[in-house]
């Protein structure tokens, strides 16, 4: 497994879980992706456990997809780095009950391209892109003039420019993702989703991008991180993080963190580290 300074990370982090409390079981799913999961997954693990919060188990789907069948409900959160072929019908019934019963997730880059037909998916994942995503599937949401707007244009759903860096504007300053981080940080060199639609219902937005279109984008304030309330399961998502590299940003991985705490108990016990990202400044893990 490839390995970030772990020490020096975790020592951007004040107050964490004595390793003796009990910890918390995270899920990540993984197995096909057209993004590098197979680098991602040992990473986005290293990121949970380096809070003390979390013990990590990871299910990839086999050669067989009709044999894949996690027991998600012995899980406190899953978090998603798939998108892929369609999972067999008792899976997604028990994936839905997990959720809509109180279990969290959390929804990484890709994942909210996979299951485009998969009505119950795309309401719990609130926003999504590709597969033939466009209008019939729900609003783009927009960041205009400080209002979230449900934007019904007809287009498609999914794009991006190019990768550059961007800033990371904090919009909702009061929930406990994001009370304290700054109103905007720097994210290293990633892609920016936009255009993405969904159901979007029972969403809140947590902060945008601006999707400059000299970089190929949009010229519109997009979501990047927000949750979904579904039944009463608790949904974070994040649009951040196309590989390796894009996911090596103190600014990933502490909102990541503090989503994936959030989304298993509704609250978020982590301090913000001093060294976050500034508006003017990158910060990568090592």
């Amino acid at each position: 497994m490839t390995r970030f300074c772990t020490v020096c990370f975790a020592l951007l982090f004040v107050g964490v879980v004595n390793a003796e409390e009990t910890t918390m079981k995270a899920l990540i799913v993984d197995g096909q992706n057209n993004h590098n999961w197979k680098g991602t997954t040992p990473v986005l693990q290293d990121y949970l456990e380096q809070t003390g919060l979390f013990t990590v188990a990871v299910a990839t789907t086999g050669s067989d997809i009709a044999q894949f069948q996690p027991k998600f409900a012995d899980f406190d959160v899953v978090l998603m780095n798939y998108n892929g072929a369609d999972w067999p019908q008792e899976t997604q019934a028990s994936f839905v009950d997990y959720v809509r019963d109180g279990g969290g997730l959390v929804v990484y880059h890709a994942a909210n391209n996979s299951f485009p037909n998969w009505k119950e998916y795309n309401a719990i994942i609130g926003l999504g892109g590709w597969g033939g995503r466009n209008e019939k599937d729900g609003p783009y949401i927009r960041f205009r003039d400080g209002k979230v707007v449900r934007d019904m244009t007809p287009g498609r759903g999914g794009s991006h420019g190019r990768q550059h860096e961007y800033i990371v504007e904090t919009i909702n300053t009061k929930h406990p993702i994001t009370n304290g981080l700054p109103l905007k940080w720097r994210h290293v060199s990633d892609e920016l989703y936009d255009r993405l639609r969904g159901p979007a219902e029972n969403m809140t937005l947590l902060a945008t991008a601006y999707s400059d279109k000299e970089t190929g984008g949009t010229g519109e304030n997009e979501p990047v991180l927000f949750t979904i309330k579904y039944g009463q399961g608790r949904v974070f998502h994040t649009v951040l993080g196309d590989n390796i590299q894009q996911i090596n940003c103190v600014g990933f991985a502490v909102t990541l963190q503090r989503g994936t705490e959030w989304a298993a108990t509704g609250n978020v016990t982590q301090e913000i580290p001093e060294n976050m990202p500034s508006a003017e400044q990158t910060l990568r893990v090592k």
